[in-house]
């Protein structure tokens, strides 16, 4: 369904090296970098089918978070969920919301989670769903 995701950022090389580190959780390497015919820079993560980019904002204006928007990214199991987790404060986010763990997903089923807000204030959830 999702072709990529985008943020923007403040600092390119902070946080290509925050999302470095924490995707790195994921099995995602080093980004791609891009720069655009306007000079702004673009990170470029491609793992599993998978975009998530960060970029400088093309309009010259400070990039914000969105306010009820969440990066989920999924994990494999219980326990990388809680190293995204720590992977992320370790870099610099901030945690936000209960501790990693289990959630009751309702018809959903059973879930781990994980919140934090990276270097720029989005909001990033760390997701394992439990078969069951």
């Amino acid at each position: 369904m999702f072709s990529h995701i985008m943020v923007g950022t403040n600092d390119i090389d902070k946080s290509k090296a925050f999302y470095t580190k924490v995707l790195g959780v994921l099995g995602a390497g080093e980004p791609m970098m891009n720069e655009s015919k306007s000079g702004h820079m673009r990170a470029f993560f491609i793992h599993d089918g998978s975009i998530f980019a960060l970029s400088q904002p093309i309009d010259d204006q400070p990039a914000t978070c969105a306010n009820g928007m969440t990066i989920g990214f999924a994990c494999n199991s219980p326990e990388q969920v809680k190293e995204l987790h720590d992977a992320a404060i370790a870099a610099g986010a901030t945690s936000i919301e209960d501790a990693p763990g289990l959630r009751d997903g309702g018809a959903m089923g059973p879930m781990h989670l994980c919140y934090f807000r990276d270097l720029d204030g989005h909001k990033v959830c760390g997701i394992h769903r439990s078969q069951g």
